[in-house]
């Protein structure tokens, strides 16, 4: 199977380095990036153009920061799509707004051409080690045929209905990690105002109810004032926009998620947009004037 990926930001190098471990050696890759192109192609990889990758791949993956990237690389003047092959998948493993994953897949359909929205869940760690989790929307079918695929670049593949169902699942999971992340600050602070150690208090409570996947991710980062970022402030703001946006269309409500957004975008707008979406400790660090463990 011939494999073109497109996008080898953060997350989509080390998942392209992954692919080629897991034994999809044929992998044509393109980015704007050269050097990181370069990284990927001494693994083993080969650089193409996105039209050739459209013409000669029998699976094209994207890994894209937004809906309007995945759009104009698919299906833009000269796009992908317009190159590739009925018969073919398209798998966007961006994290994008649902209604435009239906709108990529309804063009597609006319093409002949099938598609997953496969949006993941993990961070940069994850992506190293190939155990990310992916949301799957789409055909059970085409799902089952390309499910090794994702496997070997996650531990968890779940199929979440159709397509849309991926990302609406990822717009989920990052309200989750988002409230979790703000949860864990105002917590830390707190009990540094009270006069007692986060780092106890940490390890106090991991173990608990409130212990989670994201306070042993994070918590450590907010108290060694650790900022690099796994997964960066504006793309959070970017998930959040979007899933306020598909909550305001079927009417759910988000009352948590538009206030930890406004926390989001206040560290945008004070040079924090490239830092770890840890870094909302930061803003309960200028309320209060003190630094969580230091």
């Amino acid at each position: 199977m011939k494999v073109g990926m497109i996008g080898l930001g953060i997350m989509g190098k080390p998942m392209a380095k992954n692919l080629m471990k897991g034994g999809y050696t044929e992998l044509l890759v393109n980015d704007r990036n050269q050097a990181v192109i370069d990284d990927v192609v001494s693994a083993g990889a080969r650089a193409a153009t996105q039209p050739e990758i459209g013409e000669t791949c029998d699976v094209v993956l994207t890994m894209l920061p937004n809906s309007p990237h995945v759009k104009e690389v698919m299906l833009g003047e000269d796009g992908v799509a317009a190159h590739m092959r009925p018969g073919t998948v398209f798998i966007d493993m961006s994290s994008i707004n649902p209604v435009a994953s239906k709108e990529i897949a309804a063009v597609l359909a006319e093409k002949g051409i099938e598609m997953l929205d496969a949006p993941v869940s993990g961070g940069e760690p994850k992506a190293v080690d190939g155990t990310l989790s992916f949301m799957v929307g789409g055909k059970q079918e085409v799902f089952d045929k390309f499910k090794p695929l994702l496997e070997t670049m996650g531990s968890s593949v779940v199929r979440c209905g159709e397509i849309g169902a991926g990302n609406t699942t990822k717009l989920a999971n990052q309200i989750i990690v988002a409230c979790n992340i703000q949860a864990l600050a105002e917590a830390l602070t707190l009990a540094q105002k009270a006069g007692v150690d986060p780092q106890l208090v940490f390890e106090a409570i991991r173990g608990g109810l409130a212990g989670s996947t994201v306070m042993n991710a994070k918590a450590p980062m907010m108290m060694a004032g650790n900022d690099k970022p796994g997964f960066k402030i504006d793309l959070h703001i970017k998930d959040l926009n979007n899933a306020l946006d598909c909550a305001h269309s079927v009417g759910a409500p988000v009352p948590m998620t538009a206030e930890v957004q406004e926390i989001l975008q206040w560290l945008h707008n004070h040079e924090g947009g490239q830092k770890d979406h840890s870094a909302i400790a930061q803003y309960y660090e200028y309320l209060t004037g003190i630094q969580i463990g230091r």
